[in-house]
C-alpha cells in the first residue's frame, strides 16, 4: 500500500504529517526518519480501529478495488 503524506514543519521543532485518504490520522517526529516510523504506526492503527468499526456494523461489507 502506498499512501502521501502531507508534511510540515512544527513551530516548536520538528515534523508532523497528516495523511489525506485516511481523515483523521495524523503524526508528529522529531525527525523525518522518525516521521516514517511513527507515520507507519499511526496508519496501522487508524486501519484497526476503522475495522472494528466496520465489525460493529453487520451491514457493512468491505471490498477491495485495485485500480
Amino acid at each position: 500500500m502506498t499512501l502521501k503524506l502531507l508534511i510540515h514543519k512544527a513551530e516548536e521543532g520538528g515534523y508532523w504529517a497528516e495523511i489525506p485518504s485516511l481523515p483523521g490520522c495524523f503524526t508528529q517526529g522529531e525527525n523525518l526518519e522518525e516521521l516514517k516510523i511513527n507515520a507507519k504506526e499511526a496508519v496501522e492503527g487508524w486501519l484497526q480501529a476503522r475495522e472494528q468499526q466496520l465489525d460493529e456494523n453487520k451491514d457493512a461489507q468491505v471490498i477491495e478495488l485495485l485500480l
